[in-house]
């Protein structure tokens, strides 16, 4: 999916790990995190002129069990969903809000 993305947008990308988890873990959800979460981007946002580091880095956690669900155990409707979460967590990373992210039909 990367390998699409345009030249700069896919160096950014790159930058970026993903983490598969089976669900969100007890620490998550007493942060609130919703338990049915699909994904979450943690850490600080692609640098633009930050002049401190976040203390977390960047990373993507998708959520396996969670998007199983949403895609009522359909292969092709969990590959989706894990596309599509995958590029609303990316979107975070580069700083989009979720009203954004909406406008693109990443919500």
């Amino acid at each position: 999916m990367v390998r699409s993305f345009p030249p700069p947008l896919r160096k950014m990308a790159r930058q970026v790990p993903v983490t598969h988890l089976m669900s969100p873990t007890v620490c998550h959800v007493a942060n609130g995190i919703a338990p049915d979460t699909l994904g979450l981007f943690v850490g600080g946002a692609y640098p633009d002129g930050v002049t401190e580091p976040d203390p977390m880095p960047p990373q993507i956690l998708l959520f396996i069990e969670n998007l199983w669900e949403e895609a009522l155990h359909s292969d092709p409707a969990f590959l989706e969903e894990v596309r599509r979460t995958y590029l609303h967590e990316i979107g975070h990373y580069l700083g989009l809000t979720e009203e954004e992210l909406t406008g693109r039909d990443l919500d």
